[in-house]
């Protein structure tokens, strides 16, 4: 009995797990085989959505992405989803496909290990669900392509691919790749898969039909164009030593632009040519990544890239005087004659502008002429073909003489005109300002930038019209310094300004006469240039002085002339200061090539001041003019008076115009073709002296009349009658009493 109850007990702990085991699947999912399958409940039999309705398939692919794990594909089917894997991936049992259930994954195929994945003279790459092939050394795709896949393409001998591999030269295959065997007079450079490329040594021919008596370059040019000749007919080029080869090259350089050899174009054409072969010659026996060098009489940067593919991108050589931009597509030019190096050069000379100043070939325009005003530079690219390059190259030139009144030309050396000039063909200014010029070339040569001069023209009708009215104003400025210093009886505070304005303008005249031109001695220049410089600028000041006067005339009442120390502060205090500070800051500043005066760094020391006086004397002429206007039209105006200070208002005015017109025509000096405006400098500068005479001593009443008395005494000296010297005496009377009234003189 007992045993029978623990059989009942067994067998229904055994059912309870049983059940457990069937119900472990979810909802939706029935077991069968221990798999959970889905339950098709549509198809069942039973109406369970009712009626008027049906059932959806869910779509499992979109409604649970990755649902298959990584590398596999979902497709979805009615009621169900299978797994497959990826293009390049087979499953880890090896079935096609699977369920999520299955615990299958996917992993990488490897299609090398395939027989003849790739191909006879190819290797094979796996990646990650896929591969590649590449041809072996010395085989390639007739397409072009690095690399391939499948059987589209199979790898050839490259000596067949491509005929012209070697340039001039034969093709060889051996087991470790091609080799270009080079027919006579042409070189691979020691680089036996590169194609071979003419080798010019005529250059060194013609240097030394030249130096025969330049001994002391003589064996540096025979050791190039030995090298030269070995490389041109030497099997196996790569003993030639680069560096030597630069050393000499420089060693050149230095010895021809120490000693004044280039003493014509020919010799000038001959040199550079010799610099841009032998750079060439050089360039692929120069250690990657290159070189920079300088020398006493050179400087010189030079890049190095080798590799068989070309380089790309731009890239800058610079030395302190020039800047290179170029692409290195066009240094290395034409691909299909790409030797499997790119080289590129800026070479920089010290003195060579002073021997190079060859301008036959610019075209001129009247009245013009050219200066250098950079360093020369060569360029030189291992592109054999730089006449026209497809994209231009931009070389900055920074100026020697930084001018802002010039207009800049980017130029080249031109062999083929007379022997050799200078050219702007093909290069035109990106940009250029008072440092330095930017210009665009689409060729390569050797640079240089050109500074356009315009001369005046009738520049002897100038010089005898400035020699003779500066003479003539000297006379002048003598006579009215003697008027206004001796002739007591018209000296007031007004005519004490005309004394010191007249003594700075004559000795500022004196001094541009006897040393405007004398630039030998660069010290005594400048000093002529600041004493210039100071009684100019003192001259300006006593006219401004004089507007002041005359403004406190108007406004004052009383107390209305100036204490003489405060006019000498004025006068000459003011200009010595801007002098002073003008040496210190700009000590370079005076001094031209041409005339002792101020340079145009410096011009403004004097145009600034001059302006800012000449503004300040406006302001003051209208208030005058306008507390005048004020006055007359009062109820009791003192007539007599105020006439008087209109007249030597008009008179300040005519003045202002006289001094301050000349240097408004000297500001167009600057540019070219002003003719008319040099005319009407030079007239009004050389004719100030004159001018002041007339205006402030012939059109005086007062003054021609002690003139007039002078020149009677000296043509007459007998004695005077008694109503001779009754006359004299009234005069004398009359003159003091206005002295009196208004300090001044009539006009």
């Amino acid at each position: 009995m007992r045993a029978a109850w623990t059989l009942l007990i067994l067998a229904s702990i055994l059912s309870c797990f049983t059940a457990q085991e069937q119900n472990t699947c979810k909802e939706g999912l029935s077991r069968k085989d221990r798999v959970c399958l889905d339950v098709d409940e549509c198809t069942d039999g039973l109406n369970i959505c009712g009626n008027n309705s049906r059932c959806r398939d869910i779509n499992e692919c979109k409604t649970s992405p990755g649902i298959c794990g990584p590398n596999a594909f979902c497709n979805n089917t009615i009621s169900n989803f299978t797994c497959t894997c990826e293009q390049g991936f087979v499953s880890s049992t090896g079935v096609t496909v699977f369920h999520p259930s299955d615990n299958v994954t996917c992993t990488d195929k490897d299609e090398c290990k395939e027989e003849n994945a790739c191909g006879l003279n190819a290797s094979c790459q796996n990646t990650q669900g896929s591969y590649y092939c590449i041809c072996n050394t010395g085989f390639g795709l007739k397409s072009g392509k690095s690399n391939f896949t499948g059987k589209e393409e199979q790898c050839k001998d490259v000596c067949e691919i491509d005929e012209t591999i070697c340039g001039n030269g034969t093709c060889h295959q051996e087991a470790s790749g091609h080799h270009c065997k080079c027919s006579a007079g042409f070189t691979n450079y020691g680089k036996k898969t590169s194609r071979c490329t003419e080798v010019d040594c005529g250059v060194f021919k013609d240097v030394n039909n030249q130096i025969k008596k330049f001994h002391v370059v003589e064996d540096h040019v025979k050791n190039l164009s030995e090298s030269c000749q070995k490389l041109k007919e030497s099997k196996d080029p790569t003993e030639l030593n680069g560096e030597g080869l630069l050393k000499s090259l420089l060693t050149i350089i230095d010895q021809v632009l120490s000693t004044g050899f280039l003493n014509d174009n020919r010799k000038v054409s001959t040199f550079l040519d010799l610099v841009e072969q032998t750079l060439k010659l050089i360039g692929p026996f120069i250690k990657k990544p290159g070189t920079k060098i300088s020398t006493s009489h050179a400087e010189m940067e030079l890049l190095v890239d080798t590799g068989s593919a070309i380089p790309k991108g731009l890239k800058t050589l610079s030395s302190k005087r020039a800047k290179l931009d170029i692409k290195m597509e066009e240094a290395a030019g034409n691909p299909s004659s790409y030797p499997g190096f790119t080289i590129v050069s800026l070479l920089s000379y010290s003195n060579l502008e002073e021997s190079a100043g060859f301008f036959s070939g610019m075209e001129k325009t009247e009245n013009q002429s050219f200066k250098m005003n950079s360093k020369v530079v060569t360029v030189s690219v291992s592109n054999r073909d730089t006449k026209h390059l497809k994209e231009p190259v931009n070389i900055t030139l920074f100026h020697l003489d930084q001018s802002e009144q010039t207009s800049h030309t980017c130029v080249f050396w031109d062999s083929s005109k007379e022997g050799g000039a200078w050219s702007a063909r093909g290069c035109s200014v990106v940009e250029s300002n008072i440092n330095y010029t930017v210009c665009s070339c689409n060729h390569l040569s050797s640079f240089a930038v050109l500074m356009a001069l315009y001369e005046i023209e009738g520049h002897f009708e100038l010089q005898l019209i400035s020699r003779v009215g500066l003479s003539l104003s000297l006379i002048c400025l003598f006579l009215c310094i003697l008027t206004f210093s001796m002739i007591r009886s018209i000296k007031s505070p007004r005519t004490t300004i005309h004394l010191h304005l007249c003594i700075s303008l004559f000795i500022a005249t004196f001094i541009f006469l006897a040393g405007i031109s004398k630039i030998e001695n660069k010290v005594g220049c400048a000093v002529v240039a600041g004493m210039l410089h100071f009684f100019y600028l003192a001259t300006f000041c006593w006219m401004c002085l004089e507007g002041i006067q005359l403004f406190r005339m108007v406004v004052l009442v009383f107390n209305t002339n100036f204490k003489f120390i405060y006019m000498l502060a004025g006068g000459y205090g003011v200009p010595a200061v801007i002098v002073a500070i003008t040496a210190l800051v700009k000590a370079d500043g005076y001094g031209t090539e041409k005339y002792c005066w101020l340079n145009l760094d410096a011009i403004w020391s004097f145009f600034g001041p001059a302006c800012v006086i000449i503004i300040v004397n406006i302001f003051f002429f209208l208030i005058t003019v306008w507390k005048l206007a004020e006055k007359f039209s009062s109820l009791n105006p003192d007539l007599d008076n105020l006439q008087k200070i209109k007249a030597f208002t008009i008179t300040a005015v005519a003045q202002l115009c006289i001094l301050g017109t000349m240097w408004i025509f000297g500001c167009f000096q600057f540019e070219k073709g002003t003719i008319a405006m040099s005319y009407l400098f030079t007239i009004f500068g050389s004719l100030q002296g004159v001018m002041l005479f007339v205006m402030h001593c012939l059109f005086s009443k007062q003054v021609r009349e002690e003139y007039e008395n002078i020149l009677s005494r000296i043509c007459a000296p007998q004695k005077r009658t008694y109503s001779e010297f009754k006359y004299s005496n009234s005069s004398k009377a009359n003159a003091s009493r206005s002295s009196q009234d208004t300090g001044e003189s009539n006009i």
